[in-house]
């Protein structure tokens, strides 16, 4: 009865942390091209997916905790040694920790584009209200020396 529910839980997150991972190449384009509509709906779009995972997540665990045994692997594995869907257990249990292994990847990857966005946006913001000077070169190709720094928006 638990190896058929957990293998239930299993096959229903594969599926949606394969559309997770579809939506995070999506967002990852979508911040490339700095399209906002798209990545609200992204967003939006993603928040339920990854309350179900969550959800799951912890049902899994419980079924596992309540057959007396731990919530990770070794867990899985020691009821798999006598469950009759023992390795399609495990395979599937696998087949998920590595599709939620780069989903993560490719949320730390969007993670960086973001911040990269908002350190180039901060500097860019600088320059404009005067608080950060480009470097500027002279005729010798020194940095040159700008007596008084003024906003673009007053030069």
């Amino acid at each position: 009865m638990h190896e058929t529910t957990l293998l239930k839980l299993f096959n229903d997150d594969i599926a949606t942390a394969e559309r997770l991972l579809a939506l995070l190449d999506d967002e990852f384009q979508a911040l490339g091209e700095r399209d906002l509509p798209r990545l609200q709906s992204i967003l939006t779009d993603k928040q339920p997916l990854l309350e179900s995972l969550d959800q799951h997540g912890k049902s899994r665990s419980q079924l596992l905790l309540d057959l007396q045994l731990s919530a990770d692997r070794a867990g899985l594995q020691a009821l798999a040694e006598r469950a009759p869907q023992g390795s399609e257990l495990l395979a599937r249990g696998d087949a998920l920790s590595a599709l939620l292994e780069r989903c993560q990847a490719a949320n730390l990857r969007n993670g960086r584009l973001i911040r990269a966005s908002q350190a180039s946006t901060s500097s860019m913001l600088g320059i404009l209200r005067g608080g950060e000077t480009p470097n500027v070169y002279d005729s010798r190709g020194s940095a040159a020396r700008i007596g008084q720094q003024r906003p673009l928006s007053q030069a």
